[in-house]
């Protein structure tokens, strides 16, 4: 780990998300931050917000701020006689990755999804609720990520996929690997399957639920078990069996 101490910054548009330790040099260099909201109440008259690098919406004696949690705290200080009351919300502390911005990402995201920055997702995909995308994960088109399913980081997932409820893909940030978990096109993970570090899903195949993989998997197979082994090629009916909804996708 001292080749990563004493490392210098990477910058961020420099970044190879496929390197271990450009990903742990630039998750521990990045300015960790505690972002909240909250909620004052007071004698706000010719204070400015802005002073303190906080956001201020409303107007009087109620107002809603945003920003850092340090520069709050030095606001409300420095201005306690003004002050009658306040409430403070945050979802974080000292994060290192903000979340994706999602605005125009051309998928369906359901609530509750946690998606860091540095994620990639196709079209058309579906992230269901509680889903949890760690940085630099990689989410084909129409591929479907199913609720509390978690893709480590790294992890690169096909198009056409289905990754089943609760299923892991493992990550691969600590300890480093030269490679990620690679799942290719067409492949359905069963629900609650766990899928090592360093695994590959070729094209097609299938994992049962339940099933813990530890080697690579054959295209067109299925697979099942703890350790998960082959036990079939995919034939017509498990075909139906996995067959994917386009209505669920666009």
């Amino acid at each position: 780990m001292n080749n990563i101490s004493k490392s210098k910054k990477i910058p961020n548009h420099h970044l190879n998300l496929n390197d271990p330790y450009e990903l742990a040099r630039f998750i521990k260099n990045t300015h960790k931050t505690t972002p909240i909201k909250a909620y004052l109440k007071g004698n706000f008259h010719n204070i400015n917000f802005s002073s303190y690098d906080l956001k201020d919406f409303g107007e009087g004696n109620l107002r809603i701020v945003m920003g850092e949690y340090n520069k709050l705290t030095s606001f409300i200080k420095d201005n306690s006689k003004n002050i009658i009351d306040y409430y403070i919300e945050n979802d974080r502390r000292n994060s290192a990755i903000p979340l994706l911005n999602i605005k125009e990402v051309e998928a369906r995201i359901e609530p509750g999804a946690i998606i860091r920055d540095k994620v990639t997702i196709g079209k058309n995909a579906v992230i269901m609720m509680g889903a949890v995308l760690n940085i630099g994960s990689v989410i084909g088109e129409n591929t479907m990520i199913d609720m509390n399913a978690v893709v480590g980081a790294r992890a690169i997932i096909g198009k056409n996929c289905h990754v089943g409820a609760g299923a892991v893909v493992a990550g691969v940030l600590e300890p480093p690997s030269n490679t990620p978990v690679i799942i290719e096109d067409d492949v359905l993970i069963g629900a609650n399957a766990v899928l090592l570090e360093g695994v590959k899903v070729e094209k097609g195949a299938v994992v049962a639920a339940g099933s813990i993989v530890t080697k690579n998997v054959p295209q067109n197979t299925v697979v099942a078990g703890i350790p998960a082994k082959v036990i079939k090629l995919k034939d017509e009916k498990t075909v139906d069996k996995v067959k994917i909804l386009e209505d669920l996708r666009g």
